[in-house]
């Protein structure tokens, strides 16, 4: 007696293991856990779906361990059907790793220390920005060039990142919102 034949192919067929797959729910669990610490704003940049977003939110409130436990188990079954990436980027953000926030950091760094050195840039972010209250970005150049010359601490030098920091919005994340500013003191 002869075997039946299938209509699909063998090649066609991905065979994952027992193991595989514990290791693969494992591992959304485990970043869904990662979301409960986050605040509701940062939450709503993903774009979760709503009961995913609820389960987190009711996780924050849950204090005795087993419920703990179920909840995250409950969370880590919903994230089965979300994307991860974008919740990856974002916690990477989040801790600093992301190469496309480090790169906006380090623009605006460049252009702040170019602004101390040559006042052509001073003249050239003024006109790429003309909202921009022009006296008090050269009263902050002139005072972080004090302060550098007098050896004192940098109040005028993080105030000019931060002026910058408002005129020039970090790059959106693929996949997320664009979010608010964000409470950063970065030199």
């Amino acid at each position: 007696m002869a075997t039946p034949k299938h209509d699909l192919p063998d090649d066609d067929i991905e065979y994952v293991s027992k193991t595989e797959m514990k290791r693969e729910m494992t591992a959304l669990q485990q970043l869904g856990e990662k979301l409960i610490p986050l605040d509701k704003k940062q939450l709503a940049t993903l774009k979760l779906p709503e009961r995913l977003f609820d389960a987190i939110l009711a996780a924050k409130k849950i204090t005795a361990n087993g419920a703990t436990a179920r909840q995250k188990q409950f969370i880590g079954k919903l994230m089965r059907d979300v994307d991860p990436e974008p919740i990856n980027e974002l916690l990477n953000k989040l801790a600093g790793l992301s190469d496309r926030h480090s790169a906006w950091l380090h623009r605006l760094e460049r252009l702040r220390e170019g602004m101390l050195a040559d006042p052509k840039i001073v003249e050239n972010f003024v006109n790429e920005h003309p909202s921009v209250e022009i006296q008090q970005l050269r009263q902050l150049v002139r005072n972080a060039l004090k302060e550098r010359e007098l050896q004192k601490p940098a109040k005028a030098f993080r105030e000019l990142f931060k002026l910058i920091k408002q005129y020039i919005p970090e790059p959106a994340l693929p996949g997320l919102e664009a979010s608010g500013p964000e409470e950063e003191d970065e030199e």
